[in-house]
């Protein structure tokens, strides 16, 4: 995980010499802003309800939304300018700040306070324990991403050591872990919503257990931006969290 992130780092440091996101008035007078968020799931409802109900607007913004498929890729994109606000696990801005970037992420907004996805199994299993995951193996997250250490931290909450006791396959790029699951061996998979519902609606899986009921509270999803930008526009930062804490 350190490696990859370094790597990306060095390439999205170089870039940024290159790009940056506008952030002067338009035609409209909104200020313009760019949010690369991890993944599109009604988990993050809040935040579209701002959107729909123009609370952004209200605050003189003019949002655009794009989905960066995975914590590395909105990091990536925040790094290089491509993106204002970066929107995923609190974690990927301590990596940032962890290889030494000086213009590194900080995290100034937590929309989400639980994990949001979900254990699916091949059976319905009304009496589920987490002790049964032992010797199974099970769909997992990308290393050092949120969803797999919160994961790992429930397994060690009760008494599984996550490298011993099962097999974790964390091979699988994020998204495509539901796909996967009706084609494989794996007796497990820890998925988000919608596609957790999509596995029992197609007689694929059935949710057993929540992460987020299981972990209980944790700083899962968070907005944050560069230093940088931060102190440049602490203004559209503030407006930008109003209108996310008015939804």
């Amino acid at each position: 995980m350190k490696k990859t992130f370094s790597l990306l780092l060095t390439a999205a440091l170089t870039a940024a010499s290159l790009n940056g996101c506008q952030t002067e008035s338009t035609d409209t007078g909104l200020t313009p802003v760019t949010l690369n968020e991890v993944a599109h799931s009604i988990f993050y409802a809040p935040q579209y309800a701002a959107i729909e109900l123009g609370y952004f607007k209200e605050e003189g913004l003019d949002l655009t939304l794009v989905n960066g498929a995975g914590a590395d890729k909105v990091m990536t994109a925040l790094v290089s300018g491509d993106a204002d606000i970066g929107f995923m696990g609190s974690e990927a801005s301590i990596y940032t700040y962890a290889e030494g970037a000086e213009d590194y992420a900080v995290n100034f907004a937590q929309l989400t306070q639980r994990a949001g996805n979900f254990l699916v199994a091949r059976q319905p299993d009304d009496h589920f324990t987490w002790d049964k995951l032992k010797g199974t193996k099970v769909l997992g997250g990308r290393a050092g991403g949120m969803p797999q250490m919160v994961f790992e931290y429930i397994l060690k909450k009760n008494g599984i050591d996550p490298q011993t006791d099962l097999s974790i396959d964390q091979s699988i790029s994020f998204g495509l872990t539901a796909a996967a699951f009706t084609s494989n061996d794996a007796d497990y998979t820890v998925e988000f919503e919608p596609f957790a519902t999509g596995l029992e609606l197609e007689g694929n899986g059935y949710v057993v257990a929540s992460l987020g009921t299981d972990s209980g509270y944790v700083p899962y999803t968070a907005y944050c931006a560069k230093k940088s930008y931060l102190s440049a526009h602490p203004d559209i930062v503030q407006k930008f969290t109003n209108a996310i804490q008015m939804a």
